[in-house]
């Protein structure tokens, strides 16, 4: 179940100050398809940067919104416009079975996390798993986050 705030406890070091994009904000962006870089973020000012962790974006017209919301927010502030990625139609967090990708770091940890664990997650949790597992990421939250969500 998610909490009244958007935010994760293994986020607490930087959600204050937003200077790291949360994955609340990270799971809008991957859903309406902006890629939307550190350097991005930070020159958004706190109103804007709170309003992208609150704005809604799960329908088409919010999602719509919440692009055009995103690219006039970075053009009034950089001059640039963040790329636009293509939408994966089946995103691997609203998947059933547990990604390849989370139960190898999963087991890198000496847990197995199950598909019946994964289902019982929120797509925000599963997506931060699948971000955190990731060997491109820094991944020292993963541990956290299996804590945070009750798989540990």
């Amino acid at each position: 179940m998610q909490s009244a705030t958007p935010f994760f406890q293994f986020e607490a070091d930087f959600v204050e100050s937003l200077r790291c994009i949360p994955m609340q904000v990270r799971y809008k962006l991957d859903t309406c398809g902006v890629k939307l870089k550190l350097h991005h973020w930070h020159q958004l000012d706190s109103h804007e940067r709170q309003g992208l962790v609150t704005m809604p974006c799960q329908t088409s017209q919010e999602i719509a919104d919440y692009r055009r919301q995103l690219h006039q927010w970075v053009r009034d502030r950089t001059g640039e416009t963040p790329k636009d990625l293509p939408l994966d139609p089946n995103p691997p967090w609203l998947g059933e079975r547990v990604p390849e990708v989370v139960r190898e770091k999963g087991r890198s940890l000496d847990h197995e996390i199950g598909d019946r664990q994964w289902a019982a997650l929120t797509p925000l949790q599963r997506f931060a798993l699948i971000k955190l597992s990731r060997p491109s990421h820094e991944n020292r939250n993963f541990y956290p986050a299996l804590q945070e969500f009750g798989l540990m």
